[in-house]
């Protein structure tokens, strides 16, 4: 009998612990749609010459936490960052996958108009509105060009920010350039950057040579090391908008040449005040002392090195990358 009351009890306490745990799953994936779509939603946003419409793509239910993602280019796609998936819903964050407007996944409007740094940040402002962040619990994680739409968007909506992250990326297009110039290309055997240097001159960018020399001499060295690049990576470059990247970066990674040449807002970093987490990369196409300074020019500023990573640690030097935002953002959550 004693035994049979004993079977009884343990049985009882763990189907209350798997209701309890089944209970915690449901309402971290409870988005409260009537039509469920995998948390993928086009949220319109408006611009200077018409209304349209951007993918993002949800993951969790927390009110304390949540981060929207912003990838780099301009016009990559979130494809390269859904390594944020595994990491950040165990740790049971809220959080938004999203390409930009022009992006693979949004619409791609023609209009040239669009394309400047100041409707990217309205754009911003628009999906945290429509997926209702405030100051209270809402991070913008921003890489590459992704940084540069945080740090501005910091700088125009900071009484809506919870936190920041700007990963590789620095606060300067031409101190950027330079260091390509200075530092990175000095790196390069001499024959290839001679020929890169003379296919450049000739504005030759389209001629499959040019990226033949980059791909193994510049972007496997400072842009992701692995031996292999993930599939998400790859899909993200297969898909990206050529057309904008060009317009506003340049023709490549090596360096900057485009409509954000001369952007630099490294003076009024001092003007941020909400935590801000600086991540920078040995092997970066970013200078790691530069993020390290930049980290001391913010009012509450953090700095993370990722000693084996490039321009994408997040893959690279996954483990200290993901180790170092994840405690930022819950040290900014106050655990």
């Amino acid at each position: 009998m004693r035994f049979s009351f004993l079977c009884l009890c343990f049985f009882v306490l763990c189907s209350c612990q798997q209701k309890t745990s089944s209970t915690g799953v449901d309402s971290y994936f409870n988005y409260g749609d009537s039509l469920e779509s995998g948390g993928v939603k086009m949220i319109p946003v408006k611009t200077p010459v018409g209304d349209f419409k951007v993918w993002t793509k949800r993951f969790g239910n927390n009110p304390k936490i949540k981060v929207l993602l912003l990838h780099g280019g301009p016009a990559m796609t979130h494809e390269y960052m859904e390594c944020f998936e595994t990491f950040f819903q165990r740790e049971g964050f809220e959080f938004y996958e999203y390409d930009q407007l022009g992006s693979y996944y949004s619409d791609q409007p023609k209009q040239k108009e669009l394309w400047n740094i100041e409707r990217f940040v309205d754009e911003v402002e628009q999906v945290r509105k429509a997926i209702g962040a405030d100051s209270t619990n809402f991070y913008v994680l921003g890489n590459s060009w992704g940084g540069i739409l945080a740090m501005e968007y910091a700088l125009k909506y900071q009484k809506n920010l919870k936190g920041v992250v700007v990963a590789n990326m620095m606060a300067s297009a031409p101190e950027y350039g330079k260091y390509a110039n200075e530092v990175l290309a000095k790196q390069m055997k001499p024959e290839v950057l001679a020929e890169v240097r003379a296919l450049e001159a000739n504005k030759d960018f389209a001629n499959p040579r040019y990226m033949e020399l980059l791909i193994p001499n510049f972007y496997q060295e400072h842009l992701c090391r692995l031996k292999e690049w993930p599939d998400a990576v790859n899909r993200a470059f297969k898909h990206a908008n050529g057309e904008i990247y060009t317009l506003m970066q340049g023709p490549s990674e090596f360096g900057i040449g485009g409509l954000l040449v001369n952007w630099d807002i490294k003076n009024r970093l001092k003007e941020i005040a909400v935590p801000t987490l600086m991540v920078g990369a040995k092997y970066d196409t970013m200078d790691p002392k530069a993020m390290e300074e930049q980290s001391k020019l913010v009012q509450k500023g953090q700095y993370l090195y990722c000693p084996n990573g490039s321009h994408l640690a997040m893959w690279d030097d996954q483990k200290v990358f993901m180790t170092g935002v994840i405690k930022f953002i819950k040290g900014g959550d106050g655990n």
